[in-house]
């Protein structure tokens, strides 16, 4: 009897482990046909932005330079009031700047609580490749920047400061859904050589408390590349990103099966479920793209939209919501 419950305990664990490793193989397996190169980015300015990263994409270069050059351009537009130069302030009225950046390897770089250095995006580039770290902040990040030859100016436009001062006057602090005052460009890639890279770079919540950091800086929060499956980032009030590791959450779904819109769809219904007393009141997005250049995307409220470029594809796109 005994000789016969270690044969049929054998035989089951002998058949967990071919399941497993059949589904293990299904995860990592590449695609036969993807959909490449392509790239997707968060709300209206990532029309400009993916043109930008096209010029690398369709040039056979890598996602991770692609992804790169594209959010440059919306943080160097001083009329963008959520990233880069022209961000509004907190609310002691000083701009800071958080981004990260992941490649196909694996290999990340973050900066946050960056001030007077208008391309964080690139600062965290140089963390990635330059340093054995993954994460600088605050004064440290600003030496290092400078230390890299980055230049050093003054963040706060007339236009900003105008709207921080207006904004003294009640001193209000709550989330509008969908204005810009909590917002990114998230940014993901495929290339040519079927391989993923991402970045994402805001100038975080407006009239946030000195020294407050979101998602967007935060490898599996606001971002997350695992090349053998898919990439995510987010947008929205990223409090409640963080919370659920949203970008990680997601790109495990897909590993699971799942696409790249179901995921997306299942995270957003987390927060739901779980911030029941919180979720009316502010807007969370996340956008998605697996390895088969499938992509799909996702959000609390009506009024996210993310933009699309391929070679057969350029548009920008209203993302499905909670309830619709």
């Amino acid at each position: 009897m005994a000789n016969r419950r270690k044969f049929l305990k054998s035989s089951i664990y002998s058949g967990l482990a071919v399941t497993t490793a059949s589904l293990s193989s299904m995860a990592c397996e590449a695609p036969k046909d993807p959909k490449k190169p392509i790239v997707i980015s968060t709300w209206n300015h990532g029309m400009e932005a993916n043109a930008g990263a096209w010029e690398v994409l369709s040039k056979k270069g890598r996602a991770v330079d692609a992804v790169e050059k594209g959010v440059r351009i919306t943080e160097d537009d001083p009329n963008n009031a959520t990233v880069g130069i022209g961000g509004f302030p907190d609310r002691d009225g000083v701009v800071t700047l958080d981004a990260c950046i992941m490649d196909e390897f694996e290999n990340c770089g973050s900066v946050a609580f960056l001030q007077n250095i208008k391309n964080p995006i690139s600062v965290a580039r140089k963390v990635m490749d330059d340093t054995p770290h993954v994460m600088l902040v605050g004064e440290g990040a600003r030496r290092f920047a400078v230390e890299k030859g980055f230049k050093e100016e003054n963040l706060l436009t007339e236009k900003s400061e105008k709207a921080w001062k207006n904004w003294l006057k009640n001193q209000d602090y709550k989330p509008k859904i969908n204005v810009e005052n909590h917002d990114t460009i998230g940014m993901v890639a495929l290339d040519d050589m079927g391989n993923l890279s991402g970045a994402c770079t805001t100038s975080g919540a407006a009239w946030k408390m000195h020294g407050r950091v979101g998602d967007s800086p935060i490898i599996g929060a606001g971002l997350y590349v695992d090349n053998e499956v898919g990439a995510c980032t987010a947008t929205g009030l990223g409090e409640f990103v963080i919370k659920i590791c949203g970008a990680h959450m997601i790109v495990e779904l897909m590993r699971q099966g799942l696409s790249p819109s179901e995921a997306c769809k299942q995270a957003v219904e987390r927060i739901v479920r779980k911030y029941p007393n919180d979720y009316k009141d502010l807007q969370v997005g996340f956008l998605a793209l697996s390895k088969s250049g499938e992509y799909g995307a996702y959000s609390i409220h009506k009024g996210f939209n993310f933009a699309v470029k391929s070679n057969d594809q350029e548009e920008l796109i209203d993302a499905p919501y909670y309830g619709s």
